[in-house]
């Protein structure tokens, strides 16, 4: 049966029914739902409006959730019940061949600031290296009739990541009221066959040059950046990380809610911190002779390898003490001690920062 939205106001002991009435206009709608897609009931980033697609129709909106997924909304107008539906379903399978590159450009046209600083805006977090994982096909409406519905129903038992959403428009003693109710609660039929995560182009490029360190865990930066190395360790989630740095990589390192503080090129392999030797400038000299203002615990020196701190020496290409640490909003941040460091905003950010040529290999 065709969902139907009714609401009462209560006047003393008698229930009185609001009048549902049409919208001024459907693209106040559009409207609404640009401006605040929240309206659909979770935290959702617009990154396109009238989204111009290869196959002539333009889709109404575009958006993405927290972990990078997209979802597709197609307002229903005036299409008949077979039209809305194909309509969605062709706009979905153009979507699921989006990179992520496509996406970031779709986002830079309709945005007014970078994709990663609009992102960071709305979830608080970077974007997730990996965009368009998963897809969700919404088509939005006054109402749907009830052969759309089943055919919608009938899509979603076979794994079709399609939904419906009604807004009902209310009027009471001059004020105005939106009501919503899905067709499908999130947990019904919930879709099995949207991963897309596998396939080409979701997943940023490495140029396998660049490395992400996060320096924290109270590690003093100073010397870190005085004796030329980078550590981690106190547990196998931080060390094993810190351990797959290849020698030659190039790091950037950040200090976890402070900024980037330094770019450097690795020298050696990781050693545990009472074996490792880093070069200060007149040959190589075992770090743990070395005068540190905080060296490490020295449990440490006596730790299984997940535990022990792990130590790879570092030619710095620039190093600048904390108090000039650099961050802008939407920049990659992790909580492993190393990764690659695929995103292309934070690279050019840094590379413009501190003067580095972003190809030199």
């Amino acid at each position: 049966m065709p969902v139907e939205m009714r609401m009462w106001r209560i006047d003393g002991d008698e229930p009185k029914p609001l009048t549902t009435s049409v919208l001024p206009a459907e693209k106040d709608l559009h409207e609404f739902l640009k401006r605040d897609p929240s309206l659909l009931g979770e935290r959702l980033l617009v990154i396109g409006s009238e989204v111009i697609t290869p196959y002539g129709p333009r889709l109404d909106l575009l958006a993405i959730d927290g972990e990078g997924n997209l979802n597709l909304l197609e307002l229903k107008r005036d299409k008949t019940p077979r039209e809305v539906v194909a309509q969605v379903l062709d706009y979905g399978s153009w979507a699921s061949t989006l990179s992520r590159d496509d996406i970031i450009d779709i986002a830079t046209k309709h945005l007014d600031q970078p994709f990663e600083a609009a992102f960071e805006d709305v979830f608080a977090s970077a974007p997730p290296d990996e965009l368009n994982g998963e897809l969700r096909l919404t088509i939005v409406a006054a109402e749907l009739d009830a052969s759309s519905e089943r055919i919608v129903n009938y899509l979603r038992d076979f794994g079709v990541p399609v939904n419906a959403v009604f807004f009902s428009y209310l009027e009471d003693d001059g004020r105005r009221y939106l009501a919503r109710s899905w067709l499908a609660s999130a947990e019904q039929s919930a879709p099995t066959a949207t991963s897309t995560a596998a396939k080409k182009g979701k997943r940023a490029s490495w140029n396998g040059l660049d490395w992400y360190v996060s320096y924290g865990g109270n590690r003093n930066w100073e010397d870190a950046r005085r004796f030329n190395f980078i550590a981690a360790g106190g547990g196998k989630f931080y060390s094993q990380t810190m351990r797959s740095l290849p020698e030659g990589a190039r790091v950037w390192v950040n200090l976890p809610g402070t900024g980037f503080v330094g770019v450097g090129r690795t020298l050696a392999p990781a050693r545990r911190w009472a074996e490792v030797k880093v070069d200060i400038g007149d040959g190589w000299t075992r770090l743990a002779e070395l005068d540190l203002a905080d060296p490490p615990h020295a449990h440490y020196n006596d730790a299984d390898d997940d535990l022990a701190e792990w130590v790879v020496p570092v030619e710095w290409l620039d190093a600048r003490p904390q108090s000039e640490a650099f961050w802008e909003k939407g920049m990659f941040a992790s909580q492993h001690s190393a990764c690659k460091l695929r995103q292309e905003f934070t690279l050019e950010r840094l590379a413009d920062h501190f003067d580095i040529d972003e190809d030199e290999k």
